[in-house]
């Protein structure tokens, strides 16, 4: 009898899954966000993601402070050995703008920089629902999100894309 009923528990919890949608446009919230440049400036999302469009954008949500970031730092490089006509845009989680630019140097971050002001719980970590980091997303030529969510660089989702 217990099997029974944990056989039926079992199938009504899987039948009330939902399958979430993964968004496949950023938020207008989102897009409003404001970022720091290496060079000070804050700049909206919108117009960070604006400037490559016709390019094919690998997103790298990380911080220096973060080993699971920098252990997975390797697989990163290797992406970009592979596929060196990509945009890498790199957005830090830092907890200050000094930690962020010397972690961009002693990890040999190579590709486009910006500074998370509004931290994780600001509209675009609220948007791309922040769990964990680092975190990856691709955005086609088009601006349109084709992989929501990856938690490492070796991901063969982003191999598929790219």
């Amino acid at each position: 009898m217990r099997l029974f009923v944990l056989s039926i528990v079992f199938c009504f919890s899987m039948l009330s899954c939902v399958a979430q949608d993964q968004p496949t446009k950023f938020s207008k919230e989102a897009l409003n966000d404001t970022f720091e440049s290496l060079n000070g400036d804050t700049v909206k999302f919108k117009d960070i993601i604006k400037q490559y469009k016709g390019k094919t954008v690998v997103i790298d949500i990380w911080a220096s402070w973060c080993s699971d970031c920098i252990k997975g730092m390797p697989k990163v490089h290797d992406l970009q050995d592979q596929f060196g006509e990509v945009t890498y845009l790199f957005l830090s989680l830092d907890k200050t703008k000094e930690a962020w630019k010397k972690g961009i140097k002693k990890y040999e971050v190579n590709g486009e920089h910006y500074f998370m002001q509004s931290g994780w719980k600001g509209p675009f970590g609220t948007f791309v629902q922040l769990d964990w980091i680092p975190r990856y997303m691709v955005v086609d030529k088009t601006g349109k999100i084709k992989l929501f969510k990856a938690i490492e660089a070796d991901d063969q989702r982003i191999k598929e894309i790219l």
